[in-house]
């Protein structure tokens, strides 16, 4: 922790004193803490064409549990997948076609599409030295961040939010982002972790997966197997409704007037936060101490145990959370947790790590009776996207550093497509109210306190 002398030390307990807000407030104003609802769901902020995710239904006015959907402009997530995966495809650059455009593309749609993605790859001049090379971050989401807010100098029309322009904007910085988080990992490495750093230069003819996996690796092999595992990760990623943090800070920043990079660099920002995009990296820290802390892994009970110490705070980090586990939506299923296990399992078949996927088969099941078990109020509870994503990237021999990095980069897709849907039908700032409780005070001369 920060060593403080005594004066410092003094203000920060009056800040403490003074920002302290009585709980039971909340209810006296029927204030809608993290603009939720008592039963959980959210506060209606706005409409949108671009997303559906449904989890649950309201029942004369009562919540009950649902099969999870994810829809996409209209078309479920499924369908899209299945089609992809069948025909072997490469799906991601499909999906910010339809998110931006609203509408599914011709093959020579996608096929000019994809041109122009890759035209917009190549990061400006000198950008990489003078941007990301001689600042270094230990943090890979925080010089992404940056790094779009600096796009903002390279830019003549930064300021132009015609739809042209910012349609523009948006495809430059889905297909920057990839350059933008390896050239960050690779000084990071050099800087902070004391290893080689190498810097390949870009193959256009490679689409957003292949090339996040060939620049990464130093001898740039990859399998088609994997490649379109990871694309599938990005599909997935890339867009999950208007009222997850990160898109409401989007839509936010948008209503404000401000322009696309600042937008989209705040929207990391958001994503960056341990509550929102960092869950998949906790996964995995608490599979290791899992791993480490039960003899057998295939017995229920032993496993079922240490979950009790888990959700008791007595186990892992003390936090009480069995992470993957729960979503504000989705309460039978989410549908990317369903469609990327059952995937990713192919391709574990045989594998060193089929046995960590099966370990976290048995933490999905037994998760819901030990959590009641324990809390007592039987709440329906379903494995999320990042109970087997963090998995996923391990088993491609992705550093955990980028785990959140590459949700971002996919996730801008929607981001981009809820500002301009923002900047089109909102018309108005986002200004919620805050119900001030402070007395009034009687002003004291500074010679008199």
């Amino acid at each position: 922790m920060i060593e403080l002398n005594e004066d410092i030390k003094n203000i920060c307990e009056k800040t403490a004193k003074n920002n302290n807000i009585p709980q039971e407030l909340y209810s006296k104003f029927g204030v809608k803490r993290g603009l939720r609802n008592d039963d959980g769901t959210g506060v209606m902020a706005g409409i949108t064409n671009i997303c559906n995710v449904h989890g649950y239904v309201i029942n004369e006015g009562e919540k009950q549990s649902a099969e999870g959907e994810l829809i996409y402009r209209g078309y479920n997530i499924n369908d899209i997948v299945d089609d992809v995966v069948k025909n072997k495809r490469y799906g991601y650059e499909e999906v910010v076609y339809l998110l931006l455009f609203g509408e599914l593309p011709t093959q020579k749609e996608l096929d000019s599409f994809c041109d122009y993605i890759a035209s917009k790859r190549e990061l400006p001049k000198d950008f990489a030295e003078d941007m990301i090379f001689k600042a270094p971050s230990p943090n890979i989401m925080n010089k992404m961040s940056r790094s779009v807010l600096a796009l903002y100098s390279y830019d003549e029309y930064a300021e132009d939010s015609s739809i042209e322009s910012e349609i523009d904007k948006a495809v430059s910085v889905i297909a920057r982002l990839p350059s933008i988080m390896i050239n960050a990992y690779m000084v990071k490495r050099r800087i902070y972790d004391k290893e080689s750093m190498f810097v390949h230069p870009l193959r256009l003819e490679e689409n957003t997966a292949q090339t996040i996996l060939s620049t990464l690796r130093p001898d740039r092999e990859y399998t088609e197997d994997e490649a379109h595992l990871l694309d599938l990760m990005l599909m997935l990623h890339a867009e999950h409704g208007g009222g997850n943090n990160s898109t409401f800070t989007s839509r936010v920043l948008t209503s404000a007037g401000t322009d696309a990079y600042s937008t989209y660099a705040s929207a990391i920002c958001s994503l960056k936060g341990h509550r929102h995009g960092g869950a998949n990296i906790k996964v995995i820290q608490m599979l290791e101490n899992i791993e480490e802390n039960v003899s057998d892994w295939e017995s229920d009970d032993e496993v079922a145990a240490y979950l009790e110490k888990i959700i008791r705070r007595e186990a892992n980090d003390y936090s009480g959370l069995v992470y993957g586990m729960g979503h504000a939506v989705y309460t039978l299923s989410d549908p990317r947790a369903k469609i990327l296990k059952a995937n990713a399992l192919r391709l574990a078949k045989g594998s060193e790590i089929e046995r960590e996927f099966d370990l976290l088969d048995r933490i999905e099941r037994l998760t819901p009776e030990v959590f009641d078990k324990v809390k007592h109020n039987g709440k329906a509870m379903c494995a999320n996207v990042d109970m087997y994503s963090g998995l996923v990237y391990k088993m491609l021999g992705i550093p955990s550093e980028l785990y959140t990095p590459l949700f971002a980069l996919s996730r801008v897709a929607g981001w981009s497509a809820h500002r301009i849907e923002e900047i089109l039908t909102g018309k108005r700032i986002i200004r919620p109210a805050y119900k001030a409780v402070a007395k009034t005070e009687k002003y004291i001369p500074i010679n008199e306190r």
